[in-house]
């Protein structure tokens, strides 16, 4: 049964502020709930869903003794969801801290000002595809714990560790690690062979990566246009590029 304090809490969560207050986050859905909950790497604190969740889960709920268990109508859960069309369960977990970044004999990806957030869920998604193990964003980046990049990650913030850092500060600290930024003129990602220590970064939706970023930078990465589009969706470029880079 879902009380009213229980209704308004969860309601409040949907704000950055109380998951701030709460150290906790939002997942929604049985692929990213489910997905989260096998990785081990967040601890449960409450499972709201329908029974026939929790009868298909049952294996995998066993030993979550300390997570409370809601029950609840197909009603109930849409009043506190933030998907059009609720999916079975609603989850909250204890956000973790990022674990220290290793930058050497690895690629790591650095985003600059992501606002976002179904990119910024893609790109944990891209990173966790490819094997990034880290992610370091600017402190304006969209918040990794905001329910859209929960659900844009479908899972992968179990796997990919992320760090919200001054970048400029990280770069000029780190001056030994090359880094690699993804421009609209530069040179061409096809000249680029594997690259196994490095970072590569990837700028602004709109306005790129910022002038005093930039210019600490080792090497700029183009993706060569054939046809006649300005530019291509952040997430869409990461992928792209680490595919190349990774191979």
């Amino acid at each position: 049964m879902l009380s009213k304090s229980i209704l308004k809490y969860i309601q409040s969560l949907h704000q950055k502020k109380f998951r701030d207050e709460h150290d906790v986050f939002i997942a929604e859905g049985a692929k990213v709930v489910t997905d989260i909950l096998s990785s081990g790497q967040f601890v449960c604190k409450t499972i709201c869903a329908v029974d026939l969740f929790f009868n298909e889960q049952e294996e995998l709920l066993f030993e979550l003794s300390q997570a409370s268990k809601l029950i609840l109508t197909e009603i109930e859960l849409q009043k506190i969801s933030l998907l059009q069309t609720p999916n079975k369960v609603l989850a909250i977990f204890y956000k973790k801290r990022p674990e220290e970044i290793v930058l050497q004999k690895r690629l790591t990806l650095m985003l600059d000002d992501i606002h976002d957030p179904g990119n910024m869920g893609t790109i944990i998604r891209i990173a966790d595809w490819f094997g990034i193990k880290n992610m370091i964003c600017s402190n304006d980046c969209v918040e990794e714990y905001n329910p859209k990049v929960v659900q844009a990650s479908m899972g992968s913030l179990s796997r990919v560790n992320i760090v919200y850092t001054d970048i400029k500060k990280f770069i000029l600290n780190n001056e030994t690690i090359n880094v690699y930024a993804a421009t609209l003129t530069g040179t061409s990602l096809y000249s680029f062979n594997k690259i196994s220590e490095g970072i590569l970064l990837m700028g602004n939706e709109s306005k790129g990566i910022r002038s005093e970023v930039l210019e600490l930078i080792s090497d700029k990465i183009m993706i060569p246009r054939y046809g006649g589009a300005e530019s291509l969706n952040v997430a869409v470029a990461t992928g792209i590029i680490l595919s190349h880079l990774v191979k």
